[in-house]
């Protein structure tokens, strides 16, 4: 038999890496890292920012419409999970220049902004298709799927290219409607915990607290009840 030399993926490396360099011209990456920094008017959701002169510095809207387009293009729509790709993912670093925005500051972004939000993706992914980067699975629901062939696809009348801008813009907003309902659902969920951690916790003080009035009053001989669970015992 050969010998090779052993390799494991689930391992961690402290690697001296350049953020810039992680976005190889070409990618899908790197034409939204361009077009977002380079080709769009970000100047319409500066309204919504109101520390000028007090507050913290707020993440850069540039910043986090690079994640969630990036995102949504590996069909991640979830605020938490897009957090945890800017923690684990090189590329999400890279995309997000090493910042971890907190998932209620992606999912802030999203439900309040949609509209805007929907109309820079929709020029972004408009140029992204004429240099064939979304290629045949990319934002594809049902029967709307984009062809990679740019030349073909981009020959064509005003009203056929007005076509394929309003497919994008339908991928777009399911997407954000996607966000927005795994967003809603994981705080339901996170909601739910919280309660079943509470009541979990006054069930165990109330225990806690009648076995020492017990001890503390009653003499030897003195049978104890204890309680009924709090919550059913699995089996």
């Amino acid at each position: 038999m050969p010998k090779f030399k052993p390799y494991n993926y689930d391992q961690h490396s402290m690697v001296v890496i350049n953020y810039q360099d992680q976005l190889q011209p070409g990618t899908f990456e790197y034409a939204v890292h361009y077009l977002i920094d380079n080709k769009l008017d970000l100047s319409v959701f500066y309204p919504n920012y109101k520390n000028d002169e007090g507050g913290r510095p707020a993440y850069d809207p540039a910043i986090l419409l690079k994640i969630i387009l990036f995102a949504y293009s590996k069909g991640i729509t979830s605020s938490r999970e897009i957090q945890w790709c800017c923690e684990t993912n090189i590329l999400f670093k890279a995309l997000s220049c090493d910042t971890v925005p907190h998932f209620t500051t992606i999912a802030g972004f999203v439900s309040g902004l949609a509209d805007e939000i929907e109309s820079l993706f929709e020029k972004v992914l408009l140029v992204c298709h004429e240099q064939g980067l979304l290629g045949n699975e990319l934002f594809a629901i049902d029967d709307c799927k984009l062809s990679s062939n740019a030349a073909k696809e981009w020959s064509g009348t005003f009203t056929e290219l007005a076509e394929k801008r309003d497919k994008l813009r339908r991928l777009i907003r399911h997407h954000l409607r996607e966000h927005e309902k795994h967003d809603e659902a994981e705080t339901e969920a996170e909601m739910e915990r919280v309660i079943r951690v509470g009541k979990t916790v006054k069930a165990l003080d109330q225990a806690a607290e009648k076995i020492d009035a017990f001890l503390k009053t009653q003499s030897p001989g003195q049978v104890y009840a204890p309680a009924k669970p709090a919550f059913p015992t699995s089996m």
